[in-house]
């Protein structure tokens, strides 16, 4: 008995030790870029630091807009940690009504002013562009205006309220509007979501689509008859959209959340997101022999954006538009 103890003894601190272990606080992180692509770099930084992270992801349908509102709603008793988003203009929004708070590690420091918050309650990295997908069987290389074999994702979310904002902030409300009733009175299909677009044209169910990069290379590399062009607005410059962090305020794992915020900021998940299959542009600097030859190309189109940080007012106004129209 008395040689049993000690391996007793050990047994029951190991089952000790697990037991605190599995109870120990995770970083919560709301995320809404693909779990598929996500996933690994979260597994990453947990190897890195020790960290666990419990991620929860939005819907292809509703995503970032999913994700933002939940936060509003939270706001006064915040789960999440941090907020990886994959797009800009519900970061803002959050920004706007005082759920972010300020932090300039040093992630934000290598990414590019125009594409970060100047007192650090966002950056940018890791960038999609929108671009025209055509199924080259089906003479899909014709060019907008759309007709009924052209698709887009419903414009309430996503990057497609994105796009939407951009014109709305060009063009103004009236021209807009006659735009959108006039692609819907040419028989333009709204579907559930860029992947959705993605499939109708990969499939020759639709001619066409607006769609971003990272859904047209999952067609091309499942052997698609497929090929993209960058969208260009009316004096050629492209929408380039990057995914963003930010850490919620008030948030109770400051420390750790700040350790991801500067790993998802990082060369390191730059170049991992821009190999992926994914193919994201690094906004920072990376080593250009480092970056595969298909981003390299998307580098450049991308050198042609147009500024998003001032496009809040235009989105909230047609959203708010978006959504009246919807419940007509």
């Amino acid at each position: 008995m008395r040689r049993l103890l000690p391996l007793l003894l050990i047994a029951a601190l190991g089952l000790a030790w697990f037991w605190q272990r599995s109870r120990a606080p995770r970083l919560v992180v709301y995320c809404a870029h693909d779990s598929i692509y996500a996933e690994s770099i979260l597994r990453e930084f947990t190897r890195q630091t020790g960290v666990t992270v419990a991620a929860r992801y939005d819907t292809e349908a509703t995503k970032s807009l999913g994700l933002t509102e939940l936060l509003v709603r939270e706001k006064d008793a915040p789960r999440c940690d941090v907020f990886w988003n994959n797009e800009l203009l519900g970061t803002l929004d959050l920004q706007e009504k005082g759920l972010l708070a300020p932090y300039r590690g040093s992630g934000w420091e290598r990414i590019p002013a125009r594409f970060r918050d100047a007192d650090g309650h966002w950056a940018g990295f890791a960038a999609r562009l929108r671009v025209q997908i055509s199924n080259t069987t089906k003479g899909g290389e014709r060019s907008m205006p759309p007709n009924a074999r052209f698709a887009i994702a419903k414009p309430l979310y996503g990057t497609t309220l994105t796009h939407y904002a951009v014109l709305w902030q060009r063009w103004g409300r009236e021209k807009t509007v006659a735009w959108h009733r006039d692609w819907r009175t040419q028989g333009v299909r709204e579907l559930n979501g860029n992947a959705a677009v993605k499939d109708a044209v990969a499939d020759g169910a639709c001619d066409a689509g607006l769609t971003d990069t990272d859904d047209f290379f999952e067609a091309k590399d499942a052997g698609k008859s497929v090929t993209a062009t960058p969208v260009r607005l009316d004096d050629g410059a492209t929408i380039c959209i990057p995914n963003t962090v930010a850490i919620i305020r008030g948030t109770r794992r400051e420390s750790d959340a700040r350790r991801l915020m500067d790993f998802l900021l990082s060369a390191e998940t730059e170049l991992a997101l821009a190999r992926s299959k994914s193919r994201q542009i690094p906004l920072g600097p990376v080593p250009a022999d480092q970056v595969p030859a298909e981003v390299r190309e998307l580098q450049a189109w991308a050198g042609d954006a147009t500024p998003l940080t001032g496009l809040l007012p235009a989105r909230n106004a047609c959203l708010a538009w978006l959504k009246a129209e919807e419940l007509k």
